[in-house]
């Protein structure tokens, strides 16, 4: 099947209300904010959003994939279980690190030889590294022998962030490295940073851009108690006090996919690079990060989702909201958000063309097509097969 033309990038905006809420905390375990346009906005990591979507998908997929440090150990534990001593188990998740590349990959040898970088690798991977560790076990109690003969340098292997050179790999790198290559869609998606393994690495074909309120929005108090039940004669009827924060708003949200790279990475299957596009479409739009979700309860969907496709280069709106939206008389910041997007939508085509928008349309919660935004689809279902049908040049109704 010939490569799909001309269209190569697809642009997804979301406006969406969100009641009382803690989606994404930082550090000091307040509401992610931040500064645009001189006033404070809530603000939703795109890493925080990026996992919901993950997760989703995933199960979606039947298919799943894992972020872990803790490689080497989550082998250990399954050999283990499996009857292995524990000291050769733990060398053999050693080994699976040691052995991933020539010269191994970082570990940190203060924190029971997790390593130094995040992986992010199939899920099924451990058990076919387990089962690798089974095929070579003669080796690796070879391998566990000598090492116990040689004298090491303690205070060397003490530090932090070293490689244990010290220590040669007993399994096959090829056969190890192929397994943690290995991909998922979502990873084919989102992209992976290993460069301690040759060709492990995939640029993502998904950008998601940070959620922000299009008006300002301060973080709330929320003091609250918490009732001791079996209280004591003399005891306050409080065990415990504190005084949390939420926000609450309409948030815009922005990402965009690069259709040409997505193929690139399924190695040219152009169909499961749509289906992906569908799926990942209708999870972005329906996906809410979990945090604080069982005394917030922030279950919402968009009023609004509005897709561009084009062939030269993507295209945020979220200028459209550097002047913060005024509440609507009477109240209210959706309908507003959502006029002020259509018109800047109606302003970029003015001044940036339409000979690279190959389709536009939108899906919103009130019925009245809007001006600006393309074709007005029934559904978000609808909507998410109208821009991937768009984005390979076919016409839809």
């Amino acid at each position: 099947m010939a490569p799909y033309a001309p269209a190569r990038f697809i642009d997804l905006h979301v406006v969406q209300p969100v009641p009382a809420s803690l989606l994404n905390r930082g550090e000091d375990n307040e509401p992610k904010s931040m500064l645009y346009g001189g006033v404070m906005r809530s603000m939703v990591s795109p890493q925080a959003w990026k996992r919901a979507i993950r997760l989703d998908m995933e199960q979606e997929l039947g298919e799943h994939a894992v972020r872990t440090r803790n490689l080497p150990l989550k082998v250990a534990e399954a050999l283990t279980q499996a009857g292995w001593p524990a000291e050769l188990a733990t060398f053999a998740g050693a080994q699976v690190v040691r052995s991933a590349s020539m010269s191994g990959l970082s570990i940190e040898t203060a924190q029971r030889g997790i390593t130094s970088a995040l992986l992010y690798i199939r899920r099924d991977s451990l058990d076919q590294l387990t089962d690798l560790c089974q095929e070579h076990r003669q080796a690796l109690e070879e391998g566990l022998a000598e090492q116990q003969a040689v004298a090491v340098d303690t205070k060397e292997r003490k530090k932090t962030g070293k490689k244990d050179d010290s220590t040669p790999a007993v399994l096959p790198t090829k056969q190890v490295a192929a397994i943690i290559k290995q991909r998922t869609a979502t990873i084919n998606l989102f992209g992976r940073m290993l460069a301690e393994i040759a060709d492990a690495g995939i640029d993502g074909a998904v950008q998601i851009a940070p959620a922000f309120t299009v008006h300002q929005s301060d973080a709330q108090p929320d003091y609250f108690t918490a009732v001791e039940d079996w209280s004591l004669p003399g005891q306050s009827g409080s065990a415990h006090l504190q005084t949390g924060f939420f926000t609450t708003g309409v948030l815009y949200r922005y990402t965009t996919v690069n259709l040409t790279e997505l193929i690139a990475n399924l190695d040219g299957d152009h169909n499961r690079a749509l289906h992906l596009l569908t799926l990942y479409a209708r999870t972005f739009i329906d996906s809410l990060p979990q945090a604080k979700r069982t005394s917030t309860a922030p279950h919402t969907l968009p009023h609004l989702a509005h897709y561009t496709v084009r062939d030269r280069r993507p295209v945020s709106y979220a200028a459209a909201f550097e002047r913060p939206v005024r509440h609507a008389h009477g109240g209210g910041h959706t309908r507003p958000a959502i006029e002020a997007l259509s018109e800047y939508a109606r302003q970029i085509s003015r001044l940036f063309g339409t000979r690279h928008l190959v389709a536009a349309g939108h899906a919103a919660l009130d019925e009245t097509p809007l001006d600006h935004l393309g074709a007005c689809h029934d559904s978000f279902d609808a909507l998410a097969d109208a821009l991937t049908a768009a984005a390979t040049g076919k016409e839809t109704t």
